[in-house]
């Protein structure tokens, strides 16, 4: 099991240039970003610098700003992946629309916490070229350390596989695409888990995450 230090610590490289190219405006780009440390060819930003991106996520600009560090944190340098990711941003007229959903899910997460925050971005307040996978990431560091119960979580293609794997789920349990209610067990089990064993649930995730990445 990882410490929080790890957990938040956990760096990701990506190409700022890249990813600028295909925002609808350079003022979308958290500037949080520019002070990342380079190692190498890439600079790399942690848990830690999207968390205080997810600070400023009571305005139109933060959120803006939360959701591209989300992206970048989750997608690394790859030319497809990040090109995959930018998807969202491909029609410039569509940046009204991706503030309103995600003001009003950001809401939904505050006032009913993540799993119906959850529900809002599968459905009603479904961002196109959004998936779960991407948009738990943004719950997760919009909620984790800022009073949400229970805690929002990252669910991606590799925790799941650890999930499988460990034998926490049923064999039905899907490799993406996952319901609320699945959202909300996978919560409930790693929450309580973590409870248990008197660590946060990130680091659950982060060692499930791990686990899933040697499946």
């Amino acid at each position: 099991m990882p410490d929080r230090e790890a957990v938040l610590a956990q760096a990701i490289p990506f190409d700022r240039d890249r990813w600028i190219s295909r925002l609808p405006d350079p003022a979308w780009w958290p500037v949080a970003l520019d002070a990342c440390p380079r190692d190498g060819r890439w600079q790399r930003v942690d848990r830690r610098t999207v968390f205080r991106v997810a600070e400023s996520a009571d305005s139109v600009e933060g959120r803006r700003h939360l959701l591209v560090a989300s992206l970048v944190w989750g997608s690394g340098t790859k030319a497809l992946t990040v090109d995959r990711r930018a998807r969202i941003f491909a029609d410039p007229a569509a940046a009204a629309d991706i503030d309103a959903r995600l003001t009003a899910a950001l809401g939904t997460l505050r006032t009913h916490g993540p799993v119906e925050a959850y529900r809002a971005l599968k459905s009603g307040q479904r961002i196109r070229f959004l998936g779960p996978a991407f948009f738990t990431k943004v719950l997760y560091f919009a909620g984790h350390d800022g009073g949400a119960d229970p805690r929002p979580l990252i669910l991606d293609s590799v925790v799941s596989r650890a999930l499988r794997k460990a034998g926490l789920v049923d064999g039905g349990w899907p490799n993406n695409g996952w319901t609320p209610l699945q959202y909300e067990r996978y919560l409930e089990g790693v929450c309580a888990y973590a409870e248990r064993r008197g660590v946060l649930p990130d680091q659950v995730e982060a060692a499930l995450f791990a686990c899933g990445k040697r499946v």
